[in-house]
Parts: C-alpha cells; structure tokens; sequence
C-alpha cells in the first residue's frame, strides 16, 4: 500500500482594491526594501504616499513585483530591461481586451467545404 500525502495550501486573494506598505510588499514578494525602492524609481510600481514610511502599493503592484523578480533570477534581466518587459506585457493585456471574443478554433465553419460545393 502507498501511502498519499495531502497538502494544504492557504493564502489570501488581492485585488487592486488591496492596499500593501512597503513592509508588507517586501515580505510577500521575499525582496528587501531598497529592492522596492529601486522599482518605484524605474516606474515598475508606483506608491502612493509622500515617503517611503508612508508608501501604499495597489494590489497590482504585487503581481508587478513578482513578475520582476521571476525575469532578474530566470532570465538574468536587469530592472531597466524588467520595466520595459512590463510595459510591454501591460500593451498586450489592453489590446487583447479590446479585440473582440474570437470564436474557439473548432467553432468555425470549414470554408473549404463550403467553397467546394460552389461552382
């Protein structure tokens, strides 16, 4: 007999409506703050708050981070190169927003077949 191991997983769901401080946002993403602080200065998150003690991140700014972090220790890219990918990727979630529901590749008609009849 095998023996089958059950893991739990918890966590929390963000949304832009969440709020993180910079305490918060370095301990969920693992970074230090200076690393933060580095991205408020590339443009890759954007604080509100006049200083860093009093900096609030969207909750997007979560998934900015990570996402950095994955490209500077998978790909070796460095911040400027990270903001630019963002920037980037932000361009292709808005365009593929306003293109319209394309039908499932199986849900068009074959119009070789159709032609075919036609003469």
């Amino acid at each position: 007999m095998s023996k089958e191991s059950l893991e739990i997983f918890t966590g929390t769901l963000v949304d832009d409506d969440s709020t993180f401080t910079l305490a918060d946002l370095c301990r969920s993403c693992s970074v230090h703050a200076e690393t933060i602080t580095q991205m408020v200065d590339y443009g890759i998150v954007e604080p509100a708050g006049d200083n860093p003690a009093r900096w609030r991140f969207a909750g997007s700014s979560l998934r900015r981070v990570t996402t950095v972090v994955r490209l500077q220790r998978d790909l070796g890219v460095n911040l400027a190169g990270a903001a630019l990918a963002l920037d980037l990727l932000d361009e292709i979630r808005s365009l593929r927003e306003r293109l319209p529901a394309a039908p499932a590749h199986g849900d068009q008609p074959d119009q070789g077949a159709a032609d075919s009849g036609k003469q």
